[in-house]
């Protein structure tokens, strides 16, 4: 994120210096107003700009989200001023970009912010339900029971997303093996296969043609079907994204072991 080095006055009229980084020059400006300070010159530090990475914003695990709530809620909790919390947290943080976002979070808290604005401006970190429960912990005050409650629930949610991944590794092997050695045979051993019968004449039966057919195109078209599979993946990754894909595909998804375990019921 690029730093501004800028140079105002106070409402007294006293000079001051110094450097601020957020993303854009008027979110400088905005930033050094709320602290009732003229800004008279700002510039970019040399240096400061550097090419964006690809692939979107920060990335924060659940175990990552989970040990800062947990943190926060203890130093809340012992009575530590808030802006202080995050001045340590952000210092703390075990990812770089993580604790970017948390600098940014303590500036706007500074400047006047609350707590909930300041974090609904990181929404790919934190998502709706931190906010609001953020949210009501600060008008109820109590804050700290709050941060408390998330911090367990994020961490149940870590550990259930874990045993679902490890339970996931099986099947995944397993549809991994079977795809390599279907393509393999239909790649190498059928078309062996289908020069003998070639030879030898006559009509072939149809689920043989369709096996010689599915050997030629995945010969042939290979590179298609590898861009057809990324294109369908994309595509229903971004329709998982929105709010109305999740409901449905969620929706599915827990429809299935109804649809796969029910039994007829009979009255002997």
């Amino acid at each position: 994120m690029p730093v501004f080095v800028w140079k105002g006055r106070t409402l007294a009229g006293e000079a001051q210096s110094g450097e601020v980084e957020v993303a854009r020059q008027e979110e400088a400006v905005e930033l050094l107003r709320k602290k009732r300070i003229l800004v008279t010159s700002m510039r970019p530090k040399a240096g400061s700009f550097k090419l964006p990475k690809l692939g979107g914003g920060v990335k924060v695990t659940t175990k990552d989200l989970a040990i800062f709530t947990r943190q926060f809620a203890t130093m809340i909790s012992a009575g530590l001023p808030l802006v202080q919390c995050l001045d340590v947290l952000a210092k703390q943080a075990s990812k770089p970009a993580f604790g970017r976002v948390i600098g940014e979070v303590t500036r706007e808290v500074e400047a006047g912010s609350t707590l909930a604005d300041a974090l609904g401006k990181h929404k790919t970190v934190f998502d709706d339900l931190f906010r609001n429960m953020v949210a009501a912990g600060e008008v109820g005050g109590v804050l700290d029971e709050i941060l408390m409650r998330l911090a367990t629930y994020i961490e149940k949610n870590d550990a259930l997303q874990r045993k679902v991944k490890g339970a996931m590794v099986y099947p995944a092997v397993v549809l991994t093996v079977c795809v390599g050695a279907a393509a393999f045979m239909l790649i190498f051993i059928i078309p062996t296969f289908a020069k003998m019968f070639s030879d030898f004449g006559g009509e072939l039966p149809l689920p043989t043609k369709i096996v010689m057919m599915l050997s030629n195109g995945l010969q042939h078209f290979w590179w298609a079907i590898v861009l057809g599979i990324f294109g369908l993946a994309t595509a229903f990754k971004r329709y998982y994204a929105t709010e109305n894909g999740r409901r449905v595909v969620d929706a599915g998804m827990r429809s299935i072991p109804a649809s796969t375990t029910r039994r007829p019921f009979s009255v002997a």
